[in-house]
């Protein structure tokens, strides 16, 4: 038997509320807590067969018991993981574009006029390769920093790293030309920004 939609909606309202008071207020997380849902449907049925944490009682009550430590730990290791998967989708060219491009949104509020700019500079530079390293000034990462080891503002990681690469150049480029089109209008002019 397949449990609907509503009830799917219904335990995951009740799991995001019970991981946000986790997160929000650790004084609670003191051992477990149980959350009381009611379904109307034969959950020993529906359940997996690997669901250790759901108590199916008799009727159509299940008892769900969360420990909130576990949760924020849950919580911290998926960001752990949210960003790990970003790093390695940045060390290709498309991905470090879409993380640039969301990053600076999200960050400096430049939109898609500014990420042409972006994207016609920085592929000039290093055709968005975080080992792209000039063997004549010495210009390291996607940004092409100079001395690379200005980077360390970020991080340490910077050679290895193209997100930090990303994060640092477009701090430079707001700091320096204010937007991507005007650092790639001084590209433009001198083959260097």
């Amino acid at each position: 038997m397949r449990i609907s939609r509503t009830h799917r909606r219904a335990v995951t309202v009740a799991a995001f509320a019970t991981l946000s008071l986790a997160i929000m207020e650790p004084t609670y997380s003191q051992g477990p807590m149980s959350v009381i849902i009611e379904l109307a449907t034969d959950l020993k049925s529906a359940a997996p067969a690997h669901t250790t944490d759901l108590q199916v009682g008799t009727g159509s009550t299940a008892l769900i018991e969360f420990d909130p430590s576990v949760m924020v730990n849950a919580f911290e290791i998926a960001l752990v993981s949210k960003l790990s998967g970003q790093l390695e989708a940045a060390r290709n060219p498309l991905g470090a574009k879409t993380y640039a491009k969301s990053y600076a949104l999200a960050n400096y509020n430049w939109g898609d006029k500014q990420y042409t700019c972006l994207n016609k500079l920085w592929t000039r530079e290093s055709h968005w390769n975080y080992k792209a390293r000039n063997p004549r000034s010495g210009a390291h990462g996607i940004a092409q920093a100079l001395p690379a080891t200005k980077m360390e503002i970020i991080a340490t990681d910077w050679r290895t790293n193209p997100l930090t690469q990303i994060q640092w150049g477009l701090r430079y480029i707001e700091a320096r030309y204010e937007t991507p089109c005007k650092a790639y209008a001084k590209f433009q002019r001198s083959r260097y920004y």
